[in-house]
C-alpha cells in the first residue's frame, strides 16, 4: 500500500544542568511522554526522543506532510512544557532555543532546528527496506555537515557505491544562502559536473549550507538538513545553531559506512565555548552530556529502519557508539588541545564577522570609537 510518509527531527536547547551540559532526566521524561500522547491520539505514527549535549531532538513518523503545522505546534508546546521543567528547577538557559512567543504553524525559523523530508512509502523491488540516519550535533555552525555529506554523495573515495548503476549519476544539492533572511535563496547543482561549484561554495560553512540532496536517478530526496542562522533569527548572539540532518541510506542511497566515514577527519567547524572558536567536531554516543574541558562540538547519529505502517524498528543503532570511534575522539580532543592553545589568536577563533552579534562586537566597536587619526609627522631637518 502507497503511503506518503515524512520524517521530521526537531531539536532544541531549552534548559540544561550546571551549565550548558544536558537536559535533566525530568525534562526528557516530560518530551517522551508527550511524544507519546502524540502517538496515542494518532498525530504521529511514532517517535523518539534522545538528546546531544544540551539539546533536545524528537524524531517523528507521520503523514501529516513536511512543515505540518499539528506537528510543529506539538514539538513547540513539547519544549514549552520542559521549558517550564527547567525554570521550575533553576536550569540554565531554559527556553534558550525558543526566540518567538507564540508561533503559529510552521516553526521553522523560530529558534528549534528543523528538518523534513517527505517520500512514497512503499516496499518495492528499488527500495525493499526503508532505512535512515538522524545526525545531530550541539555546540557548533549550521553548515557542520557540509564537508562530510560533499564526501559521502559527491567523492568515491569515501563511497565507492556512486560508481555502481544506482548511484552512477550521481546526486543534486540544493545549497541555501542562510544570510538571505527574506525567504530561502536555493540554488541546485549537480554533482560530479558542478562538484567544483558546490565545494566553492560549501568552503563557507557560516553562510553556505546544504539544504536537501536528491538522486539524480530516481528523483528521491535523500538528506535533509537544517541549515538556518539563529542570529539572522534573533537579531544577536543566542547560541550555535546546532544542525540535524536525516539522511535515508542503502541500496540506491550510500551506505552507513560510506556516509559516517567522513566524520573520522573530525574536522574543524565554527562553535565550542561562546559559539566563538575554531575547534573539531567529535563523533559521540547518543545522550553523552558536554562535558569536557573545552564545550567541543560533538555530532551523534541514530539509525532506524521503518516498517510498512511507517513505524521505527522495536530498536535503533548508535552508529558512534563503538570503540573504533575511540581513536576518532583522541584526535579530536588532540586537535582541540592544539586550538585552543592559540587562544584568541587568529584563526583559533572564528573571525569578526560572525562575532557580530555577540558580546565581542560590543568589546571592539567601544575600542573603535576611541581611534584617531594620528598627526601627519613633518619630516625632521637635517642636521
Amino acid at each position: 500500500m502507497l503511503m506518503r510518509l515524512t520524517l521530521s527531527v526537531i531539536k532544541a536547547d531549552v534548559g540544561s544542568v550546571g551549565g550548558h551540559t544536558q537536559p535533566s532526566s525530568l525534562m526528557m521524561a516530560t518530551v517522551i511522554g508527550e511524544a507519546a500522547q502524540a502517538v496515542d491520539k494518532g498525530l504521529l505514527i511514532d517517535s523518539f526522543v534522545c538528546h546531544t549535549g544540551d539539546d533536545i531532538a524528537i524524531i517523528m513518523t507521520h503523514t501529516k506532510g513536511e512543515g505540518s503545522a499539528a506537528v510543529h505546534q506539538f514539538a513547540w508546546n513539547t519544549f514549552l512544557a520542559a521549558t517550564s521543567v527547567a525554570k521550575t528547577s533553576g536550569l540554565y538557559g531554559a527556553g534558550q532555543d525558543l526566540l518567538v512567543d507564540a508561533p503559529s504553524g510552521n516553526i521553522r525559523g523560530a529558534g528549534p532546528a528543523v528538518a523534513e523530508l517527505s517520500f512514497n512509502h512503499s516496499l518495492s523491488d528499488s527500495r525493499p527496506a526503508e532505512s535512515f540516519m538522524v545526525f545531530a550535533a550541539d555546540k557548533c555552525g549550521p553548515g557542520a555537515y557540509n564537508l562530510p555529506l560533499y564526501l559521502a554523495f559527491a567523492d568515491p573515495m569515501y563511497c565507492a557505491g556512486l560508481m555502481l548503476p544506482p548511484m552512477i549519476k550521481g546526486f543534486r544539492f540544493h545549497v541555501i544562502d542562510m544570510d538571505h533572511t527574506a525567504g530561502d535563496s536555493i540554488i541546485e547543482l549537480d554533482a560530479p559536473a558542478d562538484g567544483y561549484h558546490i565545494a566553492a561554495l560549501l568552503r563557507d560553512n557560516e553562510r553556505f549550507g546544504i539544504d536537501r540532496i536528491v538522486s539524480r536517478t530516481y528523483d528521491e530526496v535523500v538528506v535533509a538538513v537544517s541549515a538556518q542562522r539563529l542570529h539572522a533569527i534573533a537579531g544577536k548572539y543566542t547560541g550555535k545553531d546546532d544542525p540535524v540532518a536525516i539522511v535515508r541510506n542503502q541500496g540506491i542511497f550510500p551506505a552507513p559506512e560510506e556516509i559516517v566515514s567522513p566524520f573520522a577527519k573530525a574536522h574543524f567547524v565554527g562553535g565550542d565555548a561562546r559559539g566563538s572558536h575554531v575547534m573539531p567536531l567529535m563523533p559521540v554516543p547518543l545522550n553523552t552530556p558536554v562535558t569536557g574541558m573545552y564545550c567541543l562540538p560533538i555530532v551523534s547519529c541514530a539509525g532506524f529502519s521503518i516498517d510498512k505502517d511507517g513505524r521505527f524498528s522495536e530498536s535503533h543503532t548508535d552508529f558512534f557508539d563503538n570503540p573504533a570511534w575511540d581513536e576518532v575522539r583522541r584526535r579530536a580532543q588532540s586537535k582541540a588541545i592544539e586550538m585552543r592553545s592559540q587562544g584568541w589568536s587568529g584563526a583559533a577563533m572564528l573571525p569578526y564577522s560572525e562575532l557580530e552579534y555577540g558580546g565581542f562586537r560590543d568589546t571592539v566597536s567601544g575600542l573603535l570609537k576611541r581611534f584617531r587619526l594620528r598627526e601627519e609627522r613633518k619630516p625632521e631637518a637635517a642636521e
